[in-house]
């Protein structure tokens, strides 16, 4: 074999809660779905976990800190981004909602009481409808 497997990008999303139950989302800033409602998130670097660049991403994009996070679940549907084929590590944080702001990739963020009724990009509301069976 020569060079490298070509092999789906590894990326991360994060369902952050407050304490009030409500969950953290942004508006795309770019294209896919430039103004859509998502999950803050992102492509994990080289050298980096997944469990760090899911923190790296919603801090860059929110300026919200996470600390414990409880995985949801893997997310690799071939389609899941129109972009190319990625897999994401999807994880769950409670969080403390100071501080929060938009910031990189984000337009503007929301913290949300009913993200049922919302058009979510990529294959966010599957997994925010995973992450609310953990939550109970």
């Amino acid at each position: 074999m020569n060079g490298k497997p070509v092999t789906p990008l590894l990326t991360v999303d994060c369902v952050a809660v407050d304490g009030k139950g409500r969950t953290l989302l942004i508006k795309r800033g770019h294209p896919p779905f430039q103004g859509h409602y998502a999950l803050p998130g992102g492509f994990v670097d080289v050298g980096e976990t997944v469990e760090d660049a899911c923190r790296r991403e919603l801090l860059e994009e929110t300026g919200v800190i996470a600390k414990k996070l409880t995985l949801i679940g893997i997310y690799s549907d071939p389609s899941r981004d129109p972009r190319g084929h990625t897999a994401s590590a999807a994880f769950l944080a409670r969080v403390k909602g100071t501080g929060a702001k938009a910031g990189d990739d984000a337009a503007a963020i929301e913290w949300v009481d009913n993200w049922r009724r919302l058009d979510l990009a990529f294959d966010h509301k599957q997994i925010l409808k995973d992450a609310a069976k953990l939550l109970g």
